[in-house]
């Protein structure tokens, strides 16, 4: 194998493949990246059983032909190398090295057989459709604050994909929750997800997923079947395995008799609960909203600490309210906002708050409260 190719198409390219390996493992051809040169092209392909990307970069190939090594150590050298360098890779399938040579810097690399790497088996999808980048990134990014890091509770380890019924009709929907709070997103139902079967998307391959979607204009091309899920652009792959569990009746926690609304400038209400919330202690983290005619007073008192308060202007019409929250959840909720104002439904100090943005119900927030 031999091919040349441009410094910051490697390093795109390596750079997505080595995210997915895992730093520690016992199987030592994991840490390796394959890469296959043929035609015009170059793959990365990469693992850790669970997750599988491919990425096709174009490259000039001399000599086709294919290899491992260490993804780390050759993300690394590529990344320390001069802008606008052209990098040659070169093995010659005897000795057991990739040669890797840039200007004056020549690099010999240890391999390990191609044949040894695993390649995910394709699965038969049963539900194909394409989304545009920036509705499946809005799906993901605003639901995966709320994925949970318990891992007892492995079903709830990632977002919850699948079709729903709201008002207008069918959508496609993201749900994650934690218990302690909980993010529903909805998207229109892209043509030819109708029957797509509900999976749960961990919370690595979320994480991976967000790198294919920066380009607003590509449409992603997705892949469902009962225990994989793939997306797909034109230069990059990713397969996941998905949760295998069942994701519990989320419709049950989000409160629908919540009448006392409180409408906020989502910016000014997010820097008025960190500012109060510096002084509280870091377990309990608990911030009060005080409720009255147009007023909200945000306090936090730790006798260890000391004590904060602050009011702001705020559209709230309805009878005298106290209610706590983990100041963390609260500000992790604002920040999902895009639009100016954030609106609160509240029932009793004991209740689960819903919040969305504005009158848009596409993406609805619950957080629950806390004694203080």
């Amino acid at each position: 194998m031999k091919f040349s190719i441009e410094r910051a198409a490697l390093l795109g390219a390596i750079s997505q493949a080595q995210s997915v390996v895992e730093r520690r493992n016992t199987i030592p051809i994991l840490a390796n990246v394959l890469i296959e040169a043929e035609g015009a092209n170059v793959s990365m392909r990469a693992t850790d059983l669970d997750i599988e990307v491919v990425d096709k970069v174009p490259a000039q190939v001399e000599r086709a032909g294919a290899t491992t090594v260490s993804a780390v150590t050759l993300h690394e050298i590529v990344r320390k190398l001069p802008d606008g360098a052209l990098v040659q890779l070169s093995d010659d399938g005897v000795s057991g090295r990739l040669t890797v040579e840039a200007g004056r810097s020549n690099f010999s690399l240890a391999t390990l057989p191609k044949e040894d790497f695993p390649v995910m088996a394709n699965s038969e999808y049963s539900a194909n459709f394409s989304a545009p980048a920036p509705v499946l990134r809005r799906l993901f990014d605003k639901s995966k604050f709320a994925i949970s890091t318990e891992e007892t509770r492995y079903y709830l380890n990632g977002v919850y994909m699948h079709v729903s019924e709201s008002e207008g009709g069918k959508v496609l929907r993201c749900v994650a929750t934690d218990g302690h709070r909980l993010a529903r997103i909805d998207a229109d139902l892209p043509e030819g997800a109708a029957d797509m079967v509900g999976v749960i998307v961990p919370r690595k391959t979320v994480g991976e997923l967000r790198k294919l979607l920066d380009d607003d204009d590509m449409i992603v091309a997705v892949s469902v079947s009962e225990t994989k899920i793939r997306f797909a652009t034109p230069d990059i792959t990713l397969t996941s395995k998905v949760i295998d569990g069942t994701f519990p009746d989320y419709t049950r926690v989000i409160p629908q008799g919540n009448t006392k609304r409180m409408e906020v400038d989502a910016a000014e209400f997010a820097s008025a609960v960190d500012r109060v919330a510096t002084v509280s202690s870091e377990r309990s983290r608990a911030v009060k909203l005080s409720l009255e005619e147009d007023k909200l007073t945000l306090s936090v008192n730790a006798p260890d600490a000391g004590a904060a308060e602050e009011e702001l202007t705020v559209a709230y019409g309805d009878e005298k309210l106290e209610i706590g929250f983990n100041a963390k959840y609260l500000l992790e909720i604002a920040n999902q906002v895009d639009r100016e104002n954030a609106v609160f439904m509240f029932n009793a100090s004991g209740d689960p708050a819903l919040m969305r943005e504005g009158n848009d119900t596409s993406a609805v927030y619950v957080v629950m409260p806390m004694r203080v």
